[in-house]
């Protein structure tokens, strides 16, 4: 539970930098969706999946914890809402796919998961929310969405960087990882 609250909060941290809107886009480009890489290549599919769930149930109980200190029910009926629900999802598909490709982990693989969970994934929400909420077709939403990728592309770079050395450091972290170092180390007859 303490992983799960400490996610939670790196995502609120990473809230504190000021949100960045663009001309003419209707979803600010955050910080937060670092954290929610973060969550699922570190805690894996279900914790890091959990601390995002928990991190929303805290924005919508009022908190102002979104970048620009946003909060309450109201974000979600917002453009941003496809992001919002599909963070838990992309921690969940980060940290599922992690978990399978197991020890050591790699910078390569780990950008890939990133890039599968945290991008695309996220981005199938993200775009679902803004033609539902935001009222865009979808080639205007799939336009929209083209600036964030540069920076979501850094972030998912960022995510696997700081996720090597915490493995190295703290190999039990992930299920999957334990279990397979659990098999390693029983001696076979």
């Amino acid at each position: 539970m303490a992983q799960v609250a400490i996610f939670a909060g790196v995502i609120a941290a990473l809230g504190l930098v000021p949100a960045l809107q663009l001309p003419a886009m209707p979803v600010p480009v955050t910080l937060q969706s670092l954290g929610v890489m973060l969550a699922g290549s570190i805690l894996g599919a279900r914790k890091g999946a959990a601390s995002v769930v928990l991190f929303l149930a805290l924005v919508a109980i009022g908190l102002p914890l979104l970048a620009g200190g946003r909060g309450g029910l109201g974000v979600f009926a917002t453009p941003s809402v496809g992001f919002l629900i599909g963070w838990p999802i992309a921690a969940f598909v980060i940290g599922w796919l992690t978990e399978r490709r197991g020890l050591p982990y790699s910078i390569g693989w780990g950008v890939a998961f990133n890039v599968l969970g945290g991008i695309i994934v996220m981005y199938v929400f993200g775009l679902g929310g803004m033609m539902l909420v935001g009222g865009l077709s979808v080639g205007a939403a799939t336009v929209a969405l083209l600036p964030f990728i540069p920076g979501d592309l850094v972030k998912a770079v960022l995510a696997a960087l700081i996720a090597k050395p915490v493995h190295a450091s703290y190999p039990g972290l992930l299920r999957q990882r334990m279990r397979k170092q659990a098999d390693a180390d029983v001696p076979v007859a």
